[in-house]
């Protein structure tokens, strides 16, 4: 068998697998709703400029700090979004591994100049 049959044969597994199902499953309560998108779409951005001022600035300005703690409540009692996340996480992990484990396969290192 040739590597496109295994990556085949993996990506029907991974078809199947819990944490692509429930995310799978979680993603139709956000694309159903356009609140929920959005919410999401908002959560999303602040994560992206925290992250953005985490790498430039080595801190998060008290400003974004302070939105994603306003928001954190919301995304909470929202059973979709919270759900969807709660999935979206589950699911980051096992694709983690993965990663890992193919990383580990072909043995380089891909943190060049990453100062580990």
């Amino acid at each position: 068998m040739n590597i496109y049959d295994k990556a085949h044969e993996f990506a029907k597994e991974l078809e199947n697998c819990p944490e692509v199902i429930k995310l799978r499953e979680a993603s139709k309560g956000i694309e159903e709703d356009y609140n929920n998108k959005k919410m999401l779409d908002d959560f999303r951005k602040l994560q992206i400029e925290a992250y953005s001022q985490q790498m430039q600035n080595g801190k998060v300005s008290d400003e974004i700090t302070g939105k994603l703690k306003n928001l954190g409540p919301v995304i909470s009692s929202n059973p979709s979004v919270s759900n969807y996340i709660q999935a979206e996480q589950r699911f980051s992990v096992v694709w983690n591994d993965v990663l890992k484990i193919l990383n580990d396969a072909i043995g380089i290192d891909f943190t060049f100049g990453m100062n580990k």
